[in-house]
């Protein structure tokens, strides 16, 4: 493989359908459209080096990151007082999908810690903060975020095994595994979500705690590849010491913490998977009118215009749900029901446009050639990511079934 292959459809610039982005406010397109250029012309023809990992694809990543801070393009949504531009998500929004169109977009681009550096300058102590954040923001500090633990449902919390135990200085010292965290190979900073001094199930005694990886007792167990893909680790806390200024927020508070990030981390995966199924939905439609076959281009079968017309119809439609979900949270509404909706839709929108895509490729698909099996292994760990869909779904219709009264005769009321 060499790193010019993942360039033959997905640079391409949108067909004649016009994906475009309805609603784009006229100070956002012009930096979406730098944004878009960057990732599509600088990360990912770079895409194989990165997803294969090593020293290679850390020399890759620095070297686009030096590019994205000479170019202005760098960490636009973090906080302007930390280093970052301070684009707020009104407008971030727009650029996130554009951004998200290659995997390695967010980290080339310095928006990856986006949801870190908020929990930390939030509930971090004044320490951490000063330590950390500007390092965070610039690139020299790397973070990741550990919840999910073997042998215990990411669903519930409440069953968190790992615990910090009080010591005589007022710190802590952590025991436990966390797995499926993303990152954590390369991570100089681990946030963990622990059980305090392993006071039995439930969630009030869960807290979160800031863990160097240089410090004694932390341990990378082994890489998860997800359907044959890396970045995803297995880690182990084996008598961590962690001092009192490392904890993140007050005792007992980590879900409302870690609640605040995952909304925000739900829409902002829902925008980057709007801008992988833009790039699978193109290399369709440039190989459904390249391809000939002795009865003519595939562009000219029924069920290959089918695929365009059904792709086209699931990007347009799940569009909406997510920036309505982004725009209540922006407006500080409780943005819970939209978000599950558009997590779900959004997550079935990218596995149903990238198999739409591989089928018209045909065994072309499903090699080496062409980015399509990494945008299908996204769309389906997408139905996972952050809660199952089975889990959104029944929050959303539980949530929808409250305001309806078995007693009444009249119209159920709104929201």
């Amino acid at each position: 493989m060499n790193p010019g292959q993942h360039l033959s459809a997905a640079d391409a610039p949108l067909g004649s359908a016009g994906l475009g982005q309805p609603g784009c406010p006229p100070e956002a397109e012009a930096l979406r459209g730098r944004v878009r250029a960057f990732v599509r012309e600088r990360v990912m023809p770079c895409e194989p080096v990165l997803d294969a990992g090593g020293d290679a694809a850390r020399t890759a990543l620095r070297g686009l990151q030096a590019e994205a801070k000479r170019e202005g393009l760098w960490a636009l949504p973090l906080p302007e007082e930390y280093g970052g531009q301070g684009l707020g998500l009104p407008l971030y929004a727009h650029i996130a999908e554009a951004e998200g169109a290659s995997d390695h977009g967010p980290a080339a681009l310095g928006s990856a810690p986006l949801l870190d550096v908020l929990m930390l300058a939030r509930h971090a102590d004044d320490t951490v903060r000063k330590s950390f954040l500007r390092r965070i923001t610039g690139g020299e500090v790397r973070t990741c975020y550990a919840m999910t633990e073997p042998e215990t449902p990411g669903t519930d919390p409440g069953l968190t095994a790992t615990r910090a135990e009080s010591d005589a200085a007022g710190g802590w010292v952590l025991h436990g595994r966390k797995w499926f965290t993303s990152g954590a190979g390369e991570a100089d900073l681990i946030t963990v979500l622990a059980r305090v001094d392993d006071e039995g199930h439930g969630t009030d005694s869960l807290s979160l705690f800031l863990v160097p990886a240089s410090a004694p007792g932390f341990r990378v167990v082994r890489e998860l590849p997800v359907l044959g893909a890396g970045g995803q680790w297995e880690i182990a806390f084996d008598g961590v010491a962690v001092p009192p200024e490392h904890a993140v927020g007050a005792p007992g508070q980590a879900l409302r913490i870690a609640g605040e990030r995952l909304v925000l981390g739900r829409v902002l995966r829902c925008l980057r998977w709007l801008g992988q199924a833009e790039r699978a939905f193109d290399l369709m439609c440039l190989r459904a009118r390249s391809r000939g076959q002795s009865a003519g281009p595939l562009a000219d079968r029924q069920l290959v215009q089918q695929m365009v017309f059904d792709s086209l119809l699931a990007i347009r439609t799940t569009r909406p749900l997510v920036h309505e979900a982004a725009a209540r949270l922006a407006a500080g509404e409780d943005a819970r029901l939209e978000t599950g909706l558009a997590k779900v839709a959004a997550a079935r929108m990218l596995q149903q446009v990238a198999d739409a895509a591989i089928q018209v490729h045909g065994a072309a698909g499903l090699g080496p050639d062409t980015a399509l099996p990494g945008l299908f292994r996204t769309g389906r760990t997408a139905r996972l990511l952050d809660g199952p869909d089975e889990l959104h779904i029944t929050a959303v219709a539980r949530r929808v079934l409250r305001g309806y009264s078995v007693t009444s005769r009249t119209d159920p009321p709104g929201r």
